[in-house]
């Protein structure tokens, strides 16, 4: 059959840890595979001397590499490699032809293993023994649970988890394991938490009424008698419930749920029947740092046989046969109100009492603003402590109603998945955050009564107080009714831009988990280079992505402009719901028309202004003068930012008032845009000053010169026009002053660069005047000057200044000097290279290319390699992936150190990586 290719994502569930898939992103680009194809079903490769098969319908999986995990690295990337670009159908290699028929055979054959027959009268003999311990325990606990309320429970507040570990220690002898683990527990509640006493006396009286469970189990009904006695721990063999009655239906992956309790790790499964509408539960397990089996994908069905563990209220299955390779779906069977999913919660219960939760599904859902869900008809039911903030749901369906998997109990719902408009979006882990109030679940009187004991205390009740909690107790969780009263959110606002697409979508949510070559180190490199290339393009990213691309926001400002054009409206309106994403709103502009330039928020007004400045820069300036003096520090900072759109002369005396401004980021702003504004008030006042401190003195015999006259104090005036206070270390006063002097000058006040630097040279003023012009040509970026002070200057720049000079260079003459360098194998040329900005010109990646074959061969520090790949993977051009990938191909073949092929690799894997990264932003 042929099998739709599976998502990135689907492929990284089946993923044993996250190492596994950050090797696997290693291996799946097809440079990786010397070959590769599909033959029906089966994915097969070769990498180095691997041979990897994958069956899609198991999915199982062929590796002669000798790595314990399942699956491999190898067998990852291999399916990494289907997904992305899909496998050519052609001849395949022999291995695979020979696990294809081996795999037919044996499910044609279907061999029974011979087992010698079991001695009846020896396997009668161990269940009557099994049977007198279990009784013994039983009747041990019957004691112990009466104790407990005889003596009251404060006094289990005071005693600690001891006593219970006791009583857990002597079921466990007794082969009552899981009564022992539920005893165990307890001891997590005496005295813990909110409503602890509540909880306390519920979970005896569950024990309880399953010690009345076994006392009675011969008149039980077969289904309940099965539940009693997996609830006390004799354990159902595989064996006996595959033989067992099978459901056929077509199984449809609702989510999963992972708990690490130190010496397991365990998986819950919940899948639900199309056809017949029931849940089953799938358990595995495994050891630690043992992977758990990953056979089932949530978001996907599989056409199949489930055989069910018996009991009243039958969920846990095995599957039994698989007829259909797994396959995504647009949207879950059966999905139904809340009404109806407490129905079926409440029947459940009604048949087993000692169940806490089960599975839900839900039709029409949005999440409230104070932590529950809320369908179309108004009804409502409480998330879990640590979903209670649901951005991935908010983010996914904008407030709008969305199909959701979870699990119900009485401390709320714990969600599993959702699916929005088709698309399947798995539930986000756990977060710290506020649980929900909990109430008690028992009347107060017999809660009274438990807590100082029966002894004080005595019970009037027609049964026993325990046995009375546990009617109780059951009667209210399955007689639990929907809140009221939540509102749900208002629903986001429709986006106005078209959607990217999907590839790049996902290609976003590996940048962020950093499944990336190079790993974290490179992601946040990679993630603004996407983004600045997602905001070329003017459309939004996947809604999904918001979250996760808030919170890198909120940690790297960096990034922030970018993000902000490609966020889209719901991102704007998922930010205005928590306040650390707010900065979207406030500190980024959105273009928007105010009706009145006092509404909106602060960013509203900021893109209003931007987009004002663009068309009419008068009237932005006038808008915003009419508020100035009621704007906040930080706004007027913010605002006056935005006048460098359209920056002009008719601008200078609003930012002249500006300088006299009592907060010191409002008059650096102004001072930045002045410096910038030819023929500003600054700049002339600046120039007078400059030509007035050093003339140019002309010889009818001789050479000119230069005359200086520094200053010798720092006057308000100066100070208004942000001459700096404190000198530099080693400076002294008068020398500062002129050299922050001649920063401000415009560079047009003075003779060719050659010309006054040759003029200067000898002066006993030259060091402030040669800072003065770098300075100045730093802030008015004017290139000749960079190049000139560089080439005559260079040695007695000051370091900071000399490096700043570089930033003014055009690329391709900075990119000129770091090839220079490279090939002198000067140590300056790393450094040179982290200030090139963008995309590195052919020169300079030819001449690190050269470099990078030539350490990997001979250097004996493979950290330097290291770090040049690294600069290589993030500047150089991604179509250099091909010569790179044939130079570490080439390495690999040569008696060279592992530790200098590795890098090479590494870089050709990134270049290749941000090659699609790109194509996929240009898709239409």
């Amino acid at each position: 059959m042929t099998v739709e290719r599976w998502p990135a994502a689907q492929v990284e569930t089946l993923a044993p840890d996250a190492p596994s898939v950050k090797a696997a992103r290693g291996l799946s680009s097809p440079g990786s595979w010397s070959a590769a194809g599909r033959l029906d079903d089966i994915l097969w490769g070769q990498c180095r001397s691997y041979q990897v098969c994958v069956d899609l319908a198991g999915p199982a999986f062929k590796c002669n590499c000798p790595s314990r995990k399942i699956p491999c690295k190898h067998a990852l990337g291999l399916l990494m490699l289907w997904s992305e670009s899909d496998l050519p159908a052609g001849p395949a290699a022999e291995f695979a032809r020979e696990w294809q028929a081996a795999r037919a055979a044996r499910a044609a054959a279907k061999p029974k293993a011979a087992t010698a027959a079991p001695d009846p009268a020896a396997a009668a003999k161990r269940v009557e023994q099994r049977a007198e311990r279990v009784a013994g325990g039983m009747a041990e606990l019957r004691r112990w649970l009466d104790d407990q309320i005889r003596q009251g429970l404060a006094g289990a507040q005071r005693g600690g988890h001891q006593p219970f570990e006791v009583m857990a220690a002597r079921l466990v002898d007794a082969q009552a394991g899981t009564a022992a683990g539920a005893v165990r527990r307890l001891g997590s509640v005496a005295g813990v938490g909110p409503q602890w006493a509540d909880r306390l006396l519920g979970e005896l009286a569950l024990l309880r009424l399953l010690v009345a469970g076994y006392d009675r189990l011969p008149e039980l009904p077969p289904e309940l008698a099965a539940t009693v006695r997996s609830r006390i721990g004799f354990p159902v063999p595989t064996d006996e419930v595959l033989a067992g009655p099978r459901v056929a239906d077509r199984w449809q992956v609702l989510g999963q749920v992972e708990s690490d309790e130190g010496s397991l790790t365990t998986r819950r499964t919940w899948l639900r029947g199309s056809g017949h509408g029931r849940f089953a539960l799938v358990l595995a397990f495994a050891a630690p740092g043992q992977p758990l089996v990953s056979d089932l994908v949530p978001g996907t069905e599989f056409r199949g046989e489930l055989a069910f563990y018996p009991g009243a209220a039958p969920l846990r299955a095995l599957v039994a046969e698989r007829v259909s390779a797994a396959e995504p779906f647009r949207a879950p069977d059966g999905a139904v109100t809340l009404d109806e999913a407490l129905a079926g919660y409440s029947a459940t219960v009604a048949a087993e009492p000692w169940r806490f939760d089960a599975p839900v599904l839900l039709t029409g859902v949005v999440p409230s603003d104070d932590g529950w869900l809320v369908d179309q008809s108004g009804a409502a039911l409480p998330l879990a402590s640590g979903h209670r903030e649901p951005w991935w749901l908010l983010a996914a369906a904008g407030g709008r109603p969305a199909t959701v998997a979870a699990e119900w109990s009485p401390i709320g719902l714990r969600p599993l998945a959702a699916w929005v408009e088709g698309a399947f979006v798995a539930a986000a882990p756990p977060a710290p955050g506020p649980a929900a109030p909990r109430h008690a679940e028992l009347p107060p009187e017999l809660l009274a009564a438990a807590l100082v004991g029966t002894n004080r205390r005595p019970w009037a009740g027609e049964s026993s107080l325990l046995d009375a909690a546990a009617v109780a107790l059951t009667r209210r969780r399955a007689g639990v009714r929907p809140g009221a009263g939540h509102a749900a959110v208002p629903a986001a606002p429709d986006e106005t831009t078209a959607p990217l697409p999907a590839a790049a979508g996902a290609r976003v949510q590996r940048i962020l988990a950093g499944a990336v070559p190079g790993g974290g180190q490179l992601a946040q490199e990679l993630l603004a280079q996407w983004l600045t290339a997602a905001a070329e393009s003017g459309r939004h990213v996947p809604a999904v992505v918001l979250p996760a691309l808030l919170d890198a926001g909120r940690r790297n400002s960096i990034v922030r402009p970018a993000l902000a054009r490609v966020a889209g409206r719901r991102g704007s309106w998922l930010a205005g719901m928590r306040a650390d994403w707010r900065w979207l709103r406030d500190e980024t502009p959105v273009a928007v028309v105010l009706a009145d330039w006092h509404t909106g928020s602060a960013g509203e007004r900021l893109g209003h202004l931007t987009e004002l400045r663009a068309t009419d820069p008068a009237q932005a300036r006038e808008l915003l003068e009419s508020t100035w003096a009621e704007e906040s520090s930080d706004d007027r900072a913010r605002f006056l930012g935005a006048l460098a759109t359209g920056l002009s002369l008719a601008d200078d005396p609003f930012l002249e008032q500006a300088l006299d401004d009592r907060r010191k980021e409002v008059r650096e702003a102004a001072l930045g845009l002045l410096r910038q504004l030819p023929g500003s008030q600054l700049r002339t006042r600046m120039k007078e000053r400059a030509l007035t401190l050093v003339r140019r003195e002309r010889r009818v015999l001789g050479a000119d010169r230069l005359t200086v006259t520094p200053p010798e104090e720092l006057d308000a005036a100066l100070r208004r026009d942000g001459v700096a206070v404190t000198p530099a270390r080693g400076i002294g006063v008068s020398a500062w002053l002129l050299e922050e002097i001649v920063a401000a000058a415009p560079l047009d006040s003075w003779s060719d660069p050659a010309t006054m630097l040759r003029l200067v040279r000898g002066n006993d003023w030259e060091g402030p005047l040669r800072h003065g012009w770098a300075k100045a040509a730093v802030v008015q970026e004017d290139p000749a000057w960079a190049a000139a002070l560089l080439r005559d200057s260079s040695g007695s720049l000051r370091e900071a200044v000399r490096w700043d000079l570089h930033l003014v260079l055009p690329p391709d003459e900075l990119g000129r000097l770091a090839a220079d360098a490279l090939r002198r194998d000067d140590g300056l040329a790393t450094r040179l290279l982290a200030l090139h900005p963008g995309h590195w010109p052919e020169e300079l990646s030819v001449a690190v290319l050269e470099t990078i074959a030539h350490r990997a061969r001979t250097d004996r520090h493979s950290w330097q390699l290291g770090e040049l790949c690294r600069a290589a993977g993030l500047s150089m051009p991604p179509g250099y992936a091909d010569l790179v990938g044939r130079l570490a191909r080439q390495l690999d073949q040569e008696p060279a150190d592992a530790s200098r092929v590795r890098p090479v690799a590494d870089l050709a894997r990134t270049l290749t990586f941000r090659h699609q990264m790109l194509d996929e932003l240009k898709t239409a």
